[in-house]
C-alpha cells in the first residue's frame, strides 16, 4: 500500500518518491547493471562542468578513492587544513600516507596558501583543499604551488555546491574533486558521494578503487559491459587493481538524481537563509561572519561565525547558544575539533598501521595556532531551511536576543 501521509515534505522537493518506486520495480538495484547511477553521474558532471563523474557510497569513500587514484601511498605526505572535519585525515591514513596540517586564514577559515608552502617537503604528494562552510579557498596560489612542486590537488567540496572562485566553478580547479551527499549536505541521498575530474585516467582509477579493482571498469561508467560467455567463464580474470566496494546503490542514486533536478533551488534557499541571518548580525559586533572575498561566491552549507560575546556581552559560547535555543532558535553547532587534537591522533593509534612510517610522527597542541583559536570560537548557524518563512522567524529570534543582550549591557 502506498501511503504518503507520513512523508516529511521538508525532505524533498521533487521526484524522490517516484524515482525510488521505479528502482523498486526495476530488474536491478545495483549500479553494476542498473541505469540510475549512470544517469546521476552524467547529470552531475554536466552540472559541475567536467568530463567525468564517479558515484560512490559516501564522501569519505570519494576522498580515499581520490588519494588512491593519484597514487598516494606509504611514505607520502598529504597536506590538509587544520580546520576541517576528521575525514580528510582518516582518508589519508587509510591510504597509508602521513597527514600534514597547514594553518588557516583567520577571516575565511580556509587553508592558507602561505602556510601550505611552509609544509611542502620532497615527500608531499597531494594537497586537500576544503571549501569550509561553502566557500572555496584561495585556489590560484594553491595551484601555482602544486604546479611548482608536481603535487596533486584534491578539492574537498563536501560543503560546497555550485559556488564559484573568481568565475571558476568549484570542482573544476583542482586535478580531482570530492563531493558528499550525506544527510546535511546541499544535495542529500542519506549517504553518498561523487568524484569529478577532467582527467580520464584519474576517473578510471577512481572507479576501479571503488569497484573492487575490476579491470573492465571505465572512466565513463560503472557497469561492466562484457559478453556473459566471457565474463562467466571459469578462467576469466577480473581484478587488475586493489579496490574496495564503494559503489553507490541505485536507490541512493535515484534520490540524488531527484535532488539534482532542484540543485539551484536548494542552493539558493541556503544563500537566502544565510542572508537573513547576516542582516541581523550587522547589529552584533560580537558575531563575526566568515568573510567571502570579492570574486568568490559562498554556497553557505552553514553560516560560520566567530563568537566574541564573552568579552562584549559577558556570555560564554555555551551560554549564548543556550540563550538562543531557549528563545526558540535552532541548535548552533561548534566547529569540529582540530583533527590532530582528536584522541586517535593524540594517543597515536594510527602508528600500528605502519610502525616503520608513523613511529616518529606526532602532533601537538600549538602546531596550527590560528585554527586552534578560531575553532574554539566558531558557531555554525543553520541554513538548510526549506521554508524561508521559518528561516526569517529564526533570524528574528536572533535579532531580539541580540537587542536584549546589548540592552542589558548598556543598562
Amino acid at each position: 500500500m502506498n501511503n504518503n501521509n507520513n512523508i516529511n515534505p521538508s525532505k524533498y522537493l521533487g521526484n524522490e518518491i517516484e524515482y525510488l518506486q521505479k528502482v523498486l520495480n526495476s530488474d536491478s538495484w545495483s549500479s553494476t547493471s542498473g541505469s540510475w547511477c549512470q544517469l546521476f553521474e552524467k547529470q552531475f558532471s554536466e552540472l559541475i562542468g567536467v568530463k567525468y563523474a564517479v558515484a560512490m557510497n559516501s564522501g569519505t569513500a570519494t576522498l580515499h578513492a581520490a588519494l588512491e587514484a593519484i597514487g598516494v601511498g606509504p611514505g607520502d605526505e598529504v597536506i590538509s587544513p587544520a580546520l576541517t572535519v576528521f575525514m580528510d585525515t582518516s582518508a589519508t591514513l587509510h591510504a597509508n600516507a602521513t597527514p600534514v596540517y597547514a594553518d588557516i586564514d583567520p577571516y575565511t577559515f580556509n587553508i592558507s596558501p602561505e602556510e601550505i608552502r611552509k609544509k611542502i617537503t620532497p615527500k608531499t604528494k597531494a594537497i586537500i583543499t576544503v571549501g569550509v562552510y561553502g566557500l572555496s579557498p584561495d585556489m590560484d596560489p594553491i595551484m601555482k604551488i602544486a604546479k611548482e612542486n608536481d603535487i596533486f590537488v584534491i578539492e574537498d567540496n563536501a560543503q560546497c555546491l555550485l559556488n564559484t572562485y573568481k568565475g571558476k566553478q568549484a570542482g573544476t580547479i583542482g586535478h580531482i574533486a570530492s563531493y558528499s551527499f550525506e544527510n546535511t549536505k546541499h544535495l542529500s541521498c542519506g549517504e553518498g558521494g561523487m568524484i569529478v575530474t577532467n582527467d580520464k585516467y584519474l576517473a578510471e582509477m577512481s572507479r576501479k578503487v571503488g569497484g573492487h579493482g575490476f579491470k573492465n571498469l571505465q572512466a565513463e561508467e560503472g557497469r561492466i559491459k562484457l559478453n556473459s560467455d566471457i565474463f562467466q567463464r571459469p578462467d576469466y580474470k577480473r581484478h587488475s587493481d586493489l579496490g574496495w566496494n564503494y559503489r553507490m546503490p541505485e536507490f541512493n542514486a535515484a534520490i540524488g538524481l531527484a535532488q539534482l533536478e532542484n540543485a539551484n533551488k536548494l542552493q539558493q534557499l541556503r544563500i537566502d537563509s544565510a542572508s537573513l541571518f547576516l542582516e541581523v548580525m550587522e547589529e552584533a559586533d560580537f558575531l563575526i561572519p566568515q568573510k567571502t572575498p570579492k570574486g568568490y561566491t559562498n554556497s553557505y552549507y552553514t553560516l560560520g561565525v566567530v563568537y566574541k560575546g564573552e568579552e562584549s556581552i559577558g556570555l560564554s559560547w555555551s551560554d549564548f547558544r543556550r540563550a538562543y535555543i531557549d528563545e526558540g532558535g535552532d541548535a548552533i553547532y561548534g566547529a569540529w575539533s582540530v583533527p590532530y587534537l582528536e584522541p586517535v591522533m593524540q594517543e597515536r593509534r594510527y602508528v600500528k598501521r605502519y610502525p616503520e612510517i608513523y613511529d616518529n610522527v606526532s602532533y601537538n597542541k600549538g602546531d596550527c595556532p590560528i585554527a586552534e583559536e578560531i575553532q574554539q570560537q566558531l558557531m555554525q548557524f543553520k541554513t538548510n531551511y526549506r521554508d524561508l518563512g521559518l528561516a526569517r522567524e529564526k533570524a528574528e529570534i536572533l535579532r531580539r536576543l541580540i537587542r536584549r543582550l546589548k540592552g542589558s549591557v548598556s543598562a
